[in-house]
């Protein structure tokens, strides 16, 4: 994963580009970033069904270039840093939510850090009794990935670095 680790965008966007005059407010109806619960447990490793995706919402960017948008899911401060729970991309442009388990029409998943396209519910460790903080990061794009459905990490994740004109994230605590 020497590619991985050394790319810039998984590293996380520096808070000046977060801040940029193109940015993006993300949300979720279930969660957010003060709330002493954190993640629910439904939506990790602890949950029943062994995790469901949660529900996201973005707004703030209103610019006729962006053609699709991509979200990511990942623990900055994993032992293996960082590390990719979830990648959806090539969502339509005019797209401003996702629902719970539910994917909308035309959106592809790819590989996360374990290997497998879709969801992996993060799992917070019993001894983080203060949580661990995982990142909701939502990305909008200048064009569509047009990539195939379980797309390798190492691919998705330059074709989406090389297109993001805006981006936005919402970061959680997950207890065990």
């Amino acid at each position: 994963m020497p590619l991985i680790a050394g790319c810039g965008l998984l590293g996380g966007l520096s808070n000046t580009r977060l801040t940029a005059p193109l940015s993006l407010t993300v949300s979720s109806p279930v969660f957010n970033a003060h709330s002493k619960i954190g993640l629910p447990n439904i939506y990790t490793c602890h949950g029943p069904g062994h995790g469901l995706t949660p529900p996201l919402q973005w707004s703030g960017v209103a610019s006729q270039r962006v053609r699709s948008f991509a979200i990511v899911v990942d623990d900055s401060e994993a032992p293996i840093t960082p590390y990719v729970y979830w990648i959806v991309f090539d969502l339509s442009p005019n797209t401003v939510a996702i629902g719970q388990n539910q994917l909308p029409t035309g959106a592809r998943q790819a590989e996360n850090s374990e290997g497998k396209a879709g969801y992996q519910p993060p799992c917070p460790k019993a001894q983080e009794l203060d949580g661990h903080k995982y990142r909701f990061t939502v990305y909008a794009l200048n064009t569509k990935i047009h990539m195939p459905n379980g797309e390798s990490l190492s691919k998705i994740w330059p074709a989406i670095a090389s297109h993001v004109i805006a981006a936005g994230r919402l970061t959680v605590n997950a207890y065990p």
